[in-house]
């Protein structure tokens, strides 16, 4: 037989599993509490005819306990879904609990005030955009950044990139569609240019050593070639001994008469300028030895004349 004094005296004063004693007060963790505090009037384990309020999927119940369903454990709660609008509530609340006791309608009437407005604060925070505090293992995170890196540096992803897409640009493959930034396609027709003007640089450079070597080549035939036809005047110099005093002199006369011809210097004189230079003074002197021996001939002809006479 149930008895509520007996239950509450022994849940009261000796133990009970959903007593929570702190220093503000003592309160009462079962879910089935109307106000949540532990005294006589809101325990729902020592009242028969008791009443509440539960939340299930965003949903509100009223829950009804009778003393007529107290021997059947399972079918101890009767459960009836209340509509979402409050007013309506309201009205339920009253129909079913009319002949309750009033101060157990009005404690359960204040629980759906306050439930309600939880879910009305809920919404509006769901609706703002807030920040989630979360923890952030430090160690991952830059073990993360060390490999990240890595991985940047092994495979030059910008370069890789970069190319690419200059030989898809080269190739035709994005057509007239696309929209190029100016900043980087300035920049790599700047790159163009300089290579372009890098590789004529380097082929003008080239066809200027082959020419001069060609030009040093034909100088040195040249000289060989002017020292055979010279060759002659060496022979006939035996008979040039007989008045060395007189050559000697005509020699210094012709020296100064013959000033050395300077060559125009430009920036930088190359190597053919220079043998070029050599081989105009190895003529001049050739023409200058010739041209004593011939007036020296000339004066041993004048003598042996005046002798026969």
């Amino acid at each position: 037989m149930q008895h509520d004094e007996v239950i509450w005296q022994v849940i009261r004063h000796k133990h009970c599993s959903f007593m929570a004693k702190i220093e503000t007060g003592i309160f009462c963790r079962n879910p089935y509490n109307v106000t949540g505090v532990c005294n006589r009037s809101s325990c729902p384990l020592a009242n028969s005819r008791y009443a509440t309020i539960r939340e299930e999927n965003g949903v509100f119940y009223l829950y009804m306990k009778t003393i007529e369903r107290a021997h059947m454990p399972n079918k101890l709660w009767e459960r009836v879904k209340l509509p979402r609008n409050y007013e309506k509530a309201l009205e339920i609340i009253d129909k079913h609990l009319m002949y309750w006791p009033k101060l157990l309608v009005h404690k359960i009437k204040q629980r759906l005030t306050k439930m309600t407005q939880m879910r009305l604060r809920m919404r509006k925070l769901e609706l703002k955009t807030r920040e989630k505090i979360m923890t952030v293992p430090t160690k991952q995170k830059r073990r993360e950044a060390r490999r990240e890196e890595k991985a940047e540096k092994a495979a030059v992803l910008e370069k890789s990139i970069e190319n690419e897409l200059l030989e898809r640009l080269k190739k035709g493959v994005y057509g007239d569609i696309y929209n190029y930034p100016v900043k980087e396609y300035n920049k790599v027709l700047d790159m163009d240019t300089l290579q372009a003007a890098g590789e004529e640089e380097e082929e003008e450079q080239e066809y200027e050593v082959e020419y001069v070597e060609g030009y040093d080549e034909l100088e040195e035939e040249e000289e060989e070639e002017d020292m055979e036809d010279f060759g002659g005047f060496a022979v006939n110099r035996v008979g040039a001994d007989v008045d060395n005093v007189d050559a000697g002199e005509d020699d210094e006369e012709d020296d100064e008469d013959m000033e050395p011809v300077e060559p125009k210097r430009g920036r930088k004189e190359s190597k053919a300028a220079l043998r070029k230079a050599k081989k105009d003074e190895d003529g001049a002197k050739s023409k200058k030895r010739a041209k004593v021996l011939v007036e020296v001939e000339r004066d041993l002809a004048d003598e042996r004349q005046v002798a026969t006479h």
